[in-house]
């Protein structure tokens, strides 16, 4: 494992430090848990028959949505024999207007909704938890996702037009989603609206009361994430009132509502992992200060000094201080030396202040607020360093194939952050997705809040490397992957899940996602948003997860 860095030496010892200063919301419990066939949080980990369940995994969001179940089928079988045992995939698929062919769950228009309960609708689900019990594999269902960027709305620096259009549900973000919801029963239209607004609020939840009650009593299902990295903006702008507090009370609102139509199954957030220690709480409190003790001057009493409690702020000013480090000793000379000391430029004062965005609450989530909401059964993080910078100091993005050992080091920090803030907290985390884009997969790649692949922007045709980079080498890919399971089972994760798996020799549809590559009468292969697995890499990658799934229990 390669060594690290200053800075996350600094942020290791600061979530220890508020692991021991911290109140856990609930307590671990010293007794063996019950038997139950429903996964449980017990002892900072996951239960499931009394036996402590930890697992590798991996995401197929389209794998409902496949043209035959016979597919879905060998899918599930070619992920078990990789040592795969929960297949998180997407329990949505919002459409504006009925499609003439392949699967669709809610039609959201004209001022209402519409939820198909067909052979091609709810049913689906179905399917998928059928399957997956004969197959030995846990279903962990999203319920909806942050990201739905549609191509007739205004680019932005994140999102640009879909100038060639991919067949509906290729992208992991052409399934709806909160936008879906925001778009149709809002009026000012912006993203946050989908967590305050009373209409959109109403009919999110007559959705989540057909899907949940469905397989509220069956223990095929790991568990429900109440949506796939929420956060303040998205496809659309968010408006200056989000804040941390939005997006925390949102999750404790609807895990309640989750868990009032199913006790069974825990419940979990899906975002990012971004950290706030600066931000106000709603549920993750410091210890109080400790009772005043006896005064030794007679009829007196003083109180124990409170210096040394880590609170939030305190926590901050730590971090602050040892970023402000980390930065002098790494940053290039950018200033003017004056008596032999150098002096920093303006920009790199602001800088030196400032904190980096996976840590400052600019994104609208505190991991560790959400992960102490009572109703919040574990906790849940992503790693996509292609697409976002996990340090705590702000600097330019750099994308992994410019610094890959830089990129390992920061996933590796991250994965064993998220790991120490669970244990402030008292519950298990898992990590629900990650991954690394190849230089073959490169012409592929979408980002998440983008509708087709960076390489064919005009952008990044100017210029050999545009700023997502060209993507790591296949070997890379394997190496980081290695290291990061390695890292998580290491530092206790009850689960990793890789994203994405990929399937060759599938039945084809007009009209689906599933096309002929070749021409009439030849298979296709699951879709490939720059994550998939297919081609030199991918026994590797299979490989290593079986590995992983034999270390990790």
């Amino acid at each position: 494992m390669p060594s690290l860095s200053p800075w996350f030496v600094a942020l290791l010892g600061i979530a220890a430090l508020s692991s021991v200063f911290a109140s856990p919301t609930r307590t671990i419990p010293r007794t063996p848990p019950p038997t139950s066939p429903f996964a449980t949080a017990s002892g900072g980990g996951l239960v499931i028959n009394g036996s402590k369940f930890s697992f590798i995994g991996t995401n197929a969001y389209w794998l409902p949505y496949l043209n035959s179940d016979d597919d879905i089928s060998k899918t599930l079988a070619d992920m078990s024999a990789s040592g795969i045992t929960v297949v998180r995939t997407w329990a949505f698929n919002d459409v504006t207007e009925i499609p003439e062919a392949g699967s669709w769950l809610q039609l959201i228009a004209n001022g209402t909704t519409t939820i198909n309960t067909g052979p091609n609708g709810l049913q689906r689900l179905d399917k998928i938890i059928e399957l997956a019990a004969e197959h030995n594999i846990y279903v962990l269902f999203s319920l909806t996702n942050n990201w739905n960027p549609v191509a007739n709305e205004p680019p932005t620096p994140v999102r640009r037009h879909n100038e060639t259009p991919l067949p509906r549900n290729f992208l992991s973000n052409d399934y709806g989603g909160m936008d879906a919801y925001v778009r149709e029963f809002t009026e000012t239209k912006t993203h946050d609206e989908f967590y305050t607004n009373q209409s959109v609020r109403k009919f999110f939840e007559q959705y989540l009361q057909a899907v949940i009650s469905r397989f509220a009593d069956n223990p095929r299902l790991l568990a429900w994430e109440l949506a796939n990295d929420p956060r303040c903006s998205s496809s659309l702008v968010s408006s200056p009132s989000c804040t941390t507090q939005t997006i925390t009370q949102w999750h404790s609102d609807i895990a309640k509502f989750v868990l009032s139509i199913d006790p069974n199954h825990l419940v979990t957030s899906g975002n990012q992992g971004f950290f706030c220690p600066d931000c106000p709480k709603l549920f993750f409190n410091p210890s109080p200060p400790p009772n005043p003790v006896a005064s030794p001057v007679p009829g007196g009493t003083r109180k124990r000094s409170t210096r040394g409690l880590m609170g939030p702020s305190k926590l901050f000013q730590m971090i602050t201080k040892e970023r402000r480090a980390a930065s002098r000793a790494s940053a290039p000379r950018n200033g003017i030396k004056i008596r032999g000391r150098w002096t920093a430029s303006s920009e790199a004062k602001r800088q030196a202040g400032g904190i980096g965005s996976a840590f400052d609450g600019s994104f609208g989530v505190d991991s560790q607020d959400i992960l102490s909401i009572p109703e919040i059964g574990f906790g849940s993080f992503q790693l996509f360093p292609d697409q976002n910078s996990y340090g705590t100091i702000p600097t330019q993005f750099t994308p992994p194939s410019s610094d890959f050992t830089g990129t390992v080091q920061q996933g590796t920090a991250w994965i064993q952050a998220q790991a120490a803030s669970a244990l402030a907290v008292g519950k298990p985390v898992a990590l629900t997705g990650f991954g690394l884009v190849t230089q073959d997969n490169f012409p592929a790649f979408v980002p998440f809040n983008a509708t087709f692949p960076v390489a064919t922007s005009p952008n990044q045709k100017r210029q050999s490397t545009g700023s997502f980079g060209t993507g790591v080498t296949d070997d890379q890919r394997l190496s980081a992957y290695a290291t990061w399971l390695q890292a998580g089972i290491q530092a206790g994760l009850s689960g990793m899940t890789q994203y994405q798996w990929s399937q060759q020799n599938l039945q084809p549809a007009a009209g689906t996602f599933v096309q002929s590559p070749n021409g009439p009468g030849t298979l296709g292969t699951s879709p490939n948003d720059g994550y998939g697995i297919l081609g030199t890499g991918e026994s590797g990658i299979q490989q290593t997860l079986q590995t992983a799934s034999q270390n990790i229990t």
